[in-house]
């Protein structure tokens, strides 16, 4: 039998190599549920056990059961009959094998049936499903709306909907955006207003482009204040599918094709608050989608690594000119490329999950108290270091894997030539289905905007000293220094960047955070390297790959050229109508 986490080492390795005690102990509150559940681990080496056989369990369905299926899923897709969505009948074959392994509640506490998973296992279970299905990972991935009512709802709202979330019984959905509110949140215009006839609101107004709108448990993110524009009058609140609200039409899609795209219609539709008003989009949103982020930049990941897969095994068996196409080294170049791009988003997006699990469960220790004194302060201020960690590099992550996934997706139509543009091959399907991660939940150009803050606030260079100082014995001395010596030539960047004038920033910022993201990766492979000789080559393969990156980035940050500020007009207005 196939499985998508066994034939993974790269996956085991993130897994088993890495230090997670601190994170687990936190996460299990020194094993209090020891003896009261089941499956509750008593030590650290039991949880990385039970850690291990939900991912082989997924890797096995995955494998078995959702990848065979994926291809009659896309060309199936999802229909709207009589104002009702089906999906594609074999998703439902899907959803059925998770929620009878018990993997619909990851994040969720055990006292609602849940598997109190950290964000670094449950984002590669849906690494695990992406890579073999990436619609139905838009269905099955969005927990992070059970994870977000844990987080922020009250008590009776959590009994209500958590243990349901739990048992697989309903699916969910983040109702975000609208007609005239995609990327500016801060102009929804969907009314909430106090139901006249009892307790909670009623929502009035129309949603678009949202995922899964036909899931049974909704968030909607709605003007509570009517008289107070932007951010200020957005609350969050949480409400079910019903007579009231009208999906209007599906989307006619690219890709993911198995995930419905609902343009929603709310009428007098009841509603309850989640948590204090006015905090919707300043506060519950951006953690509703800041979890989003990481989980789609695993599904990225995802994709490309099968897109790698299937573009190394056409190699491997096409042949031309009398030997196999793996053995010209354009191929080769195209499929080592992909390789270490695939493992360096995972290598980034594990790196994301740390600091995002610190964040949280440092707060939540926080927040139960326990600590005082020196030691409370050392808690606040390690809890502050990791939540302006987090901040950075999850815009960072969801950017550099989703645009990786482009590349890889690519080119594994590339080296499968004219047969990578049929659909007799599964490559077309990840290149349709890869371009929408670098759209959604933020594009490329948003996460710039989330992550040049860090960079320029001093966030950036005291975390990769960080990572410097950290570095463990056996590193090759050589890349090292190669490393070291763009750390200083970064630094320099980031003064001089951060002397220019605002028009100019936003015009390289995106070359600025590039030239991060690739130097953090130069950094996590190096720390890699330690594991094996094949981790060794491939921090050396990737270092030296982005070297010429980086002085073309550094290059073009400091050249001081403007014109696409200074003379936008004159080099458009030839092709304006």
């Amino acid at each position: 039998m196939a499985n998508y986490y066994t034939d993974n080492p790269d996956i085991q390795l993130a897994l088993k190599q890495i230090d997670w005690s601190e994170i687990i102990q936190l996460k299990e509150q020194n094993f209090s549920d020891a003896g009261r559940y089941p499956d509750a681990p008593s030590s650290v080496d039991e949880a990385l056990r039970n850690y291990e056989d939900i991912l082989e369990l997924a890797g096995e369905i995955a494998a078995d059961y959702i990848e065979p299926r994926s291809s009659s899923v896309d060309e199936q897709g999802c229909k709207l009959i009589n104002g009702k969505v089906h999906y594609a009948d074999e998703t439902y074959d899907s959803l059925r094998d998770l929620t009878h392994a018990e993997l619909m509640g990851m994040p969720l506490p055990r006292r609602f049936g849940g598997l109190n998973l950290p964000n670094f296992v449950s984002n590669l279970v849906i690494e695990i499903v992406s890579r073999a299905d990436a619609g139905l990972m838009t269905i099955f991935g969005l927990q992070e709306i059970a994870e977000t009512i844990e987080l922020f709802a009250n008590e009776e709202q959590k009994q209500e909907y958590l243990p349901r979330f739990a048992r697989g019984d309903v699916t969910g959905a983040m109702v975000l955006t609208e007609p005239d509110a995609g990327s500016d949140l801060q102009a929804v215009a969907l009314r909430a207003t106090e139901n006249p006839d009892g307790d909670g609101f009623l929502l009035n107004g129309v949603k678009r482009f949202i995922s899964n709108g036909c899931g049974e448990v909704l968030l909607v993110l709605a003007r509570s204040e009517l008289r107070r524009s932007g951010a200020a009058g957005l609350s969050m609140f949480l409400c079910e599918k019903g007579p009231s609200i009208k999906i209007r039409r599906l989307e006619n899609k690219l890709g993911i094709k198995g995930s419905p795209t609902c343009e929603m219609q709310f009428t007098d539709t009841p509603a309850q608050l989640v948590g204090k008003r006015r905090r919707g989009l300043t506060h519950y949103v951006m953690s509703l989608m800041n979890g989003a982020r990481i989980a789609i930049a695993a599904q990225a990941t995802g994709i490309a690594e099968a897109a790698y897969r299937a573009a190394i095994d056409y190699a491997d068996s096409r042949e031309q000119f009398g030997k196999k196409i793996k053995q010209f080294a354009a191929v080769r170049d195209m499929l080592v490329d992909m390789k270490s791009m695939v493992e360096a988003s995972r290598a980034l997006n594990m790196e994301t999950c740390l600091a995002v699990d610190f964040d949280k469960l440092l707060d939540h220790k926080l927040e139960h108290g326990g600590c005082e004194g020196e030691e409370l302060a050392q808690l606040k201020e390690r809890r502050a270091r990791y939540k302006r960690i987090a901040a950075m590099l999850t815009p960072m992550s969801k950017m550099y894997a989703t645009e990786i996934c482009q590349k890889v997706t690519h080119d594994a139509i590339q080296v499968h030539g004219g047969s990578g543009y049929m659909k007799d091959y599964p490559v077309e399907r990840y290149y349709r289905d890869a371009r929408i991660t670098n759209i959604y939940e933020g594009t490329t150009q948003l996460q710039v905007v989330a992550a040049i803050g860090g960079v320029t606030s001093g966030t950036f260079l005291n975390y990769i000293k960080q990572l410097d100082q950290s570095m463990p014995e056996g590193v090759n001395p050589e890349e090292l220094q190669t490393v070291r010596d763009r750390l200083a030539r970064t630094e320099e960047t980031i003064a001089h960047f951060n002397q220019q004038e605002q028009e100019c920033r936003d015009l390289y910022a995106r070359e600025m955070v590039d030239l991060c993201i690739e130097l953090i990766l130069s950094y996590l492979l190096l720390h890699q390297s330690t594991y094996n000789q094949r981790k060794k080559t491939l921090a050396t393969h990737f270092i030296h790959h982005t070297a010429p990156l980086a002085d073309m980035r550094i290059a073009r940050i400091t050249c001081g050229e403007r014109s696409t500020v200074d003379a936008f007009t004159e080099l458009v207005e030839e092709y304006q109508r």
